[in-house]
C-alpha cells in the first residue's frame, strides 16, 4: 500500500512539473525584429504595436541616417535579457497564418513587452490605441525613434515614401534629402540578412506586394538595387512578397 502511494505521489509530481511547463513559458526566446520573437516552434507579433521592420532606416537628431529597425531588435532583445519569456497566445495572426499574435511578459516584470517597446519610444501603438498614452509620451520626451524623424512601420512596409514624417527632427526645407534617406534606391545589406525584396506589380497578380530572391537564384545577381532585405524566407513573405520563381528550384550544390 505505501509502495503505491509513493507511486501515486511521483506520477502527481511529474504532472505539476508538467503543468508548470505552460506552452508558451521558456527561456532563450529567439528575437526575429523589434516587433516579433519566436518561443519555443510558434513566432508570436506582439500585440498592439506597429515596431519597425528590421531594414527601416530612419534618421536621428543630427540628421544622420540610422538603422532604427536593427535597433528596435536589439531594444527587445535588451528587454528580455536573460530572463524567461511568458506569452499569452491570442491565436493565429490574421495578417500572417504563419506566426501567431501574443502579449508577452518577461520574468519579474507586469508590463508588456509591446508597451515598454512603445514606451521607450522604439514602437508605435497600432490601430487599436492600446498603448498611445505611451506613445504620446515618448514623443514628446523624443525617446527612441521619436528623437529623429521617420516613417510610420506600416508606411515603410508599404514603400509609401509620401507618407508623414513622424519625430522631432523632420525638416519641411529638407523634406526631399529626408525622404531618400527613409527610402534608400540602394541599402546595404544588414548583416546576416542576405534577402533580396524589391517592390513590383506583377507580384500583385498572387496577392503579393513584391518578389524576394535568394542567392540560390538565377535573379539575385542581377537586382543590385533592392527596395527590402530579409533575414529569412518567413519574413520575407511575412512582408507580402513572393519568391521569384527561378528560385522555386535550388541550384546543385558546388
Amino acid at each position: 500500500m505505501r509502495s503505491r502511494t509513493s507511486l501515486l505521489a511521483s506520477a502527481l509530481i511529474l504532472i505539476l512539473l508538467n503543468l508548470s511547463a505552460t506552452p508558451g513559458f521558456a527561456a532563450g526566446a529567439t528575437v526575429r525584429d523589434g516587433g516579433n520573437l519566436q518561443l519555443g516552434g510558434i513566432t508570436y507579433r506582439l500585440d498592439g504595436i506597429e515596431a519597425p521592420a528590421f531594414d527601416q532606416m530612419c534618421i536621428d537628431e543630427h540628421a544622420d541616417a540610422w538603422t532604427c529597425g536593427a535597433a528596435a531588435r536589439d531594444q527587445l532583445t535588451k528587454l528580455i535579457g536573460d530572463r524567461q519569456v511568458h506569452c499569452d497566445d491570442l491565436g493565429v495572426d490574421p495578417s500572417f497564418k504563419k506566426r501567431h499574435l501574443g502579449v508577452c511578459t518577461v520574468e519579474g516584470e507586469t508590463t508588456s513587452l509591446s508597451q515598454l517597446l512603445v514606451r521607450n519610444g522604439f514602437a508605435l501603438a497600432d490601430a487599436k490605441g492600446k498603448f498611445k498614452s505611451d506613445e504620446v509620451s515618448a514623443k514628446g520626451d523624443k525617446r527612441g525613434l521619436w528623437k529623429g524623424c521617420f516613417v510610420a512601420p506600416q508606411d515603410f512596409r508599404r514603400w509609401k515614401k509620401d507618407a508623414a514624417l513622424n519625430g522631432g527632427a523632420c525638416r519641411t526645407d529638407r523634406d526631399r534629402q529626408i525622404r531618400d534617406a527613409l527610402f534608400p534606391a540602394d541599402s546595404d545589406m544588414p548583416a546576416g540578412c542576405n534577402i533580396k525584396g524589391k517592390y513590383a506589380v506583377r507580384a500583385r497578380v498572387t496577392g503579393n506586394t513584391g518578389i524576394y530572391h535568394l542567392q540560390a537564384c538565377r535573379s539575385y545577381p542581377g537586382l543590385t538595387n533592392p527596395d527590402r532585405w530579409f533575414c529569412s524566407e518567413e519574413d520575407a513573405q511575412a512582408a507580402g512578397f513572393r519568391k521569384a520563381y527561378n528560385c522555386r528550384r535550388s541550384l546543385p550544390a558546388k
